[in-house]
């Protein structure tokens, strides 16, 4: 039986149900972003209960096809950001179309129909909170950052993210690290 759960965006979150699963006594086959295989089905009791634990925690089992869909289509974009370096040399909608096993004009129409945006914009928003990330974590220059998640110039992350946050990247990380106290003075 294979459920789809909506909100699973990291590593974490498939931890946290796994570990929920195993307490329910509920053995996986397999376990991954916004999907979940069990040895069996589920009774309609076991299958309420896991709703419940999961709603509690921010998560939500999905029933119909359009949000599945909706749900793959953000966990694909989430791991092709978040989790991979660099690695995809195709293009955003032949990877979606791909993944999906969909003509990308549907998906992009279902998309845009239920969530009020494109898979561009939602793409671009994930790309901005990765920067956002590795501006934080101040382990690599701006130029890397656009190398990793491929754009073609500092320039061209640079104006993106000005239009999407309002701020330049160092304006950001300035603010950030303004915001920041020293340990002694916490």
């Amino acid at each position: 039986m294979t459920l789809f759960i909506k909100n699973m965006v990291c590593n974490r979150c498939i931890l946290v149900i796994q570990n929920e699963l195993d307490k329910l006594g509920l053995s996986v086959k397999n376990i991954k972003l916004g999907e979940v295989t069990l040895e069996k089905e589920l009774t309609s009791e076991e299958k309420e209960q896991l709703g419940n634990i999961l709603l509690n925690l921010g998560f939500e089992i999905i029933d119909d096809k359009k949000s599945r869909i909706i749900e793959h289509i953000k966990n694909v974009i989430i791991n092709l950001v978040h989790h991979q370096d660099n690695d995809i040399k195709m293009n955003l909608s032949e990877v979606v179309s791909k993944e999906l096993n969909h003509d990308y004009n549907y998906l992009s129409n279902l998309f845009s129909e239920v969530e009020g945006t494109t898979i561009e914009k939602y793409f671009i928003a994930q790309k901005i909170e990765k920067v956002k990330e590795l501006l934080v974590y101040d382990e690599l220059s701006l130029s890397e950052i656009a190398f990793r998640l491929n754009y073609s110039s500092v320039a061209y992350l640079s104006n993106q993210f000005k239009k999407v946050t309002g701020l330049t990247p160092s304006h950001f990380k300035k603010i950030r690290e303004d915001k920041r106290k020293p340990l002694d003075k916490v």
